[in-house]
Formats: C-alpha cells, structure tokens, sequence
C-alpha cells in the first residue's frame, strides 16, 4: 500500500512493478483519470509492457465499482477512524490493515471467503 499525499506517476509505476512482480502482468487495467494515470510516463510504461490502460469515462466511478467500492471501505474503516500524527504511522496501519483485509476479513462479494482464500483457489 502506498500512502502520501500524492502519488506522482513514477510512484504509481513502482507500485505497479511490485505488484507484478508478486502477482503477475495484467492485460489491462482500468482506472479513472486522475493526473497521475494519463500520464504520458505511465501511458509509455504500459506501451512497453503490452498491457492496455482502460480509463473510466469522467464522472463515471461506477465503471470501476470495485475499485471505488474499496476505496470506501479503506475510507470508513481505517482512515476516518484515526488520527495519525506522520505519514510513517500511516503507511505501517495501512499496512497492517491491508494485510487483515487480504487474510483475514471475510468478503461478501467472494461468497464470504478472504481473497487470500479466492487466490488459492483459482491457483
């Protein structure tokens, strides 16, 4: 999980390179059009990996429920019930709680199993 204030496409790259390099390339990944994802660095990025950048049409969020649904579950559940005092203290509670999400928390919409759980069984 990265947390700052903003995440400048670079930032998003690297993240991006983990994630593949933990889970695999996608075909395609969807997002909305924040100024960090039309960038043209990570337009590039993309070009050179094959993997197509399918942005949502603006005021669209329902395109991309899922994401959006999750970003309102990292709103409510964690990040509007603290105060943190540095953005250190943030990222390891982010952390902690992405980790219990992924492992530990049942999801509804998985029929209620943990993606963790989802993960394996689609392995």
């Amino acid at each position: 999980m990265e947390v700052d204030f903003s995440l400048p496409a670079e930032r998003v790259i690297r993240s991006l390179n983990q994630v593949i390099e933990w889970r695999g390339q996608p075909k395609t990944i969807r997002c909305d059009n924040g100024p960090e994802l039309i960038s043209g660095k990570l337009m590039a990025w993309a070009a050179e990996r094959g993997i197509e950048i399918a942005h949502i049409k603006p005021e669209n969020p329902q395109q991309n429920a899922y994401v959006e649904r999750y970003n309102r579950t990292v709103r409510y559940e964690w990040l509007g019930q603290y105060l943190f005092g540095s953005l250190t203290e943030m990222q390891a509670h982010g952390t902690r709680w992405l980790w219990t999400y992924n492992n530990e928390r049942p999801n509804m919409g998985l029929g209620g199993i943990t993606p963790k759980q989802k993960l394996a069984m689609l392995a």
